[in-house]
């Protein structure tokens, strides 16, 4: 529910850039429409479910098969074209992945915006980190794409541990994010993060610093960031992860993925729940990956402790 408002919310801060205007809008509207990036977290929850698990060539189905039914969400060209060559040439989706951008892959944003529901499955399990990678590789094969998407996942997941009535843990939660880096573009931007928090920076001049591009290594860490600043108010994350220009929808997405994880449902306004789409689905999911707590892949524990 956090990531999904996050990216219906930050599609419309592309048109109404003011927290005012904002906040006019969304109790204008009847409905708050999500885009690509709640279409495909949609999708890898329903194959998680599906499966136990994680399956890359089921989850790479699912994601191609939800495309095909709605096209118009505002995909980006890397999904479509991993489809293709899939449908095209036979490959398996990580082969597909591999082949873009000149054999490099994709480093954008595009696995971390649709993480939530896997990194709260696979919340407690040592393989987090692996995990993430086989779900990015159906369409983000480069490394840092890949390292971005794991760091987002471990925020979600360090936040579905912490009780939110207690002072939020800044250091051991900056460190354990730098830490958890594999690549020096990913943990270079971690450690960024940490200063500019320690510093108060203004939003707009830490969103400038740290990046607002769909490039993994420039909209993740902002969005942690956004988080960062504003742990304790889901409204304030939100409209300090969209307002400050760039990749709005995205950043939304990810950065109240961590906020919804952390605060939980209850911290998010009813009338903006009331007002997503698809919430009956988006409930439904994750009612279903809370169910399927106890052992998962390979003997991981997967017990999924709040909705995101």
């Amino acid at each position: 529910m956090g990531s999904a408002l996050g990216d219906a919310i930050g599609e419309l801060a592309f048109r109404y850039s003011g927290e005012a205007r904002l906040r006019s809008e969304i109790a204008r509207s009847d409905i708050l429409t999500y885009t690509d990036d709640t279409a495909m977290a949609i999708g890898l929850a329903e194959s998680i479910i599906q499966v136990g698990g994680l399956e890359e060539q089921h989850l790479g189905d699912t994601f191609r098969a939800n495309f095909r039914r709605e096209p118009w969400r505002g995909y980006g060209a890397g999904p479509p074209s991993v489809f293709s060559l899939v449908e095209r040439e036979g490959l398996s989706y990580s082969e597909a992945a591999r082949r873009l951008f000149g054999g490099q892959g994709s480093l954008g944003n595009g696995a971390a915006m649709r993480i939530a529901p896997l990194a709260l499955f696979f919340h407690r399990s040592s393989d987090l980190y692996d995990m993430v990678r086989r779900s990015a590789c159906v369409t983000h094969a480069h490394p840092v794409g890949v390292d971005g998407d794991a760091v987002l996942a471990r925020a979600v997941a360090e936040t579905a541990k912490v009780a939110p009535q207690e002072p939020f843990p800044f250091q051991s939660f900056s460190q354990g994010l730098i830490d958890w880096a594999r690549t020096p573009e990913v943990q270079n931007k971690m450690i960024l993060v940490r200063t500019l928090i320690a510093e108060a920076a203004p939003p707009l001049e830490a969103a400038k610093r740290l990046g607002r591009s769909v490039a993994v290594q420039e909209s993740m860490p902002f969005a942690i960031c956004a988080f960062m600043r504003y742990p304790n108010s889901f409204e304030q994350c939100l409209f300090c992860g969209v307002l400050n220009g760039g990749d709005r929808d995205t950043l939304g997405a990810m950065a109240c993925g961590v906020s919804g994880s952390y605060l939980g449902i209850e911290a998010i306004p009813q009338a903006w729940q009331d007002k997503i789409e698809n919430r009956a689905r988006l409930v439904e999911l994750a009612g279903k990956l809370v169910e399927m707590s106890g052992e998962g892949v390979a003997g991981s524990a997967t017990r999924p402790a709040t909705v995101s």
